[in-house]
């Protein structure tokens, strides 16, 4: 079947407040599920939090105790993948029966990653991505991750990945999941500006993908009294206004882009249209010049310690003969 319902899911985190922000996950999950979705998006680092307009109390070369006090206080907000928040999110696609892609931050040692989790209608865990490259600031609270978190999953909704925020201006990566098959292309963000409208339909146009991009909506009445953010304290101040939008492999909006409000927003998609699309520009086929231009993607986990063992053997007394 080539038809299929899909929804983007535009809200913002109770942050620092990681039951609360997954209650209110399971609540737009029945929404969306009332839409007929097979497929739910919601933006990045839903659960556990985008904390805009924080500095963590960080300078060149200085940081303080009170920022590192906010970052404990994000390391807790954060989860473990897998883990009972993992399995918590898992049995809201269950539920629905559906598809459902998150951005989380995952905690992993000491380290927090900005995530993006991938769900089966059965509620299993399929896989995750990590965020390449952290923008700015967030190389402070964030870690990188590399070529061994770049999935794209056959579902029978297509072949479906996620890009995050501006992961999506990377030339390379954009290539890398082309070259993958990428139908449906999820882009979690935090983006609110309007430029970014151009930049999902571009890429929508470029690959021939239907782009799904949930961006959150967030008040500062979603943090806690206790959040010295550089907006100010009015309940009010919107610290990211949303945007979310769906496009098809033609560059065209099918749904969104939506502000200033929560919203469950949803679009009937036709997978001939990836087809369709390519007739024309396939960037990774017949649009490709393999012999001018190639690329190579390093799929390989790159863990800093290595344990091994039997690879040292002793080495021989001087004179002693085989």
């Amino acid at each position: 079947m080539s038809q299929h319902r899909v929804a983007v899911v535009q809200t913002g985190s109770s942050l620092f407040d990681t039951p609360r922000t997954l209650e209110r996950m399971g609540a737009h999950c029945e929404t969306a599920s009332g839409e007929g979705a097979e497929l739910v998006v919601f933006p990045e680092a839903y659960v556990g939090g985008y904390p805009k307009g924080l500095d963590f109390g960080a300078r060149i070369g200085m940081r303080s105790p009170a920022g590192r006090d906010d970052f404990l206080r994000y390391f807790k907000s954060a989860i473990d993948v897998p883990g009972p928040e993992c399995a918590q999110i898992g049995s809201f696609a269950a539920k629905m029966k559906a598809h459902l892609v998150t951005g989380v931050i995952e905690r992993d040692g000491g380290t927090l990653y900005c995530t993006v989790l991938f769900f089966g209608p059965d509620g299993a865990l399929l896989g995750k991505h990590r965020k390449l490259m952290p923008t700015a600031s967030e190389r402070l609270v964030w870690g990188q991750g590399d070529g061994s978190t770049i999935p794209v999953f056959e579902t029978p909704l297509g072949r479906l990945g996620g890009v995050i925020c501006w992961e999506n201006y990377m030339p390379n990566l954009r290539m890398a999941m082309y070259a993958k098959g990428i139908g449906i292309w999820c882009a979690p963000t935090v983006d609110d500006r309007e430029i970014w409208q151009s930049s999902m339909r571009h890429i929508a146009y470029e690959g021939r993908t239907f782009v799904l991009s949930a961006c959150q909506y967030m008040t500062r009445a979603d943090a806690p009294e206790a959040y010295d953010c550089i907006q100010g304290n009015d309940p009010a101040a919107i610290l990211i206004r949303g945007g979310s939008v769906i496009a098809s492999p033609l560059g065209e909006v099918l749904a969104g882009p939506v502000y200033e409000r929560e919203a469950v927003i949803a679009a009937d998609i036709d997978l001939d249209d990836i087809v369709r699309g390519k007739y024309d520009l396939d960037v990774v086929g017949h649009y490709a010049r393999p012999d001018v231009f190639q690329m190579l993607v390093d799929e390989m986990p790159r863990a800093p310690v290595l344990f091994t063992e039997g690879v040292f053997e002793e080495a021989e007394e001087p004179g002693e003969e085989d």
